[in-house]
């Protein structure tokens, strides 16, 4: 499957929760991810953010799309690298 991730981090623990998301997603903004990922994977990404979040000060949301055929991304401004730019 398709996911996006975006996360809303305390300071202290922001830089762990990035490094753990680069591990499995490819990042396109500085809290923003997206990548193929399979159900068994998303599940080892989100417990290892929970290990680390406090989820009464942070958020994490995870958009699933089962393809990417309805997906679209438009970008204005300065253009991040996706997925498929990694790959010729």
């Amino acid at each position: 499957m398709f996911v996006i991730l975006v996360y809303d981090i305390n300071e202290k623990r922001v830089q762990k929760i990035h490094k753990i998301c680069k591990k499995y997603l490819t990042p396109v903004q500085n809290s923003v991810f997206e990548g193929n990922i399979t159900q068994a994977t998303l599940r080892i990404l989100k417990d290892e953010l929970k290990e680390i979040m406090d989820e009464n000060e942070d958020s994490v949301l995870i958009y699933k799309f089962r393809t990417k055929k309805y997906y679209d991304r438009e970008s204005i401004g300065i253009k991040k690298p996706s997925h498929e730019d990694l790959f010729l």
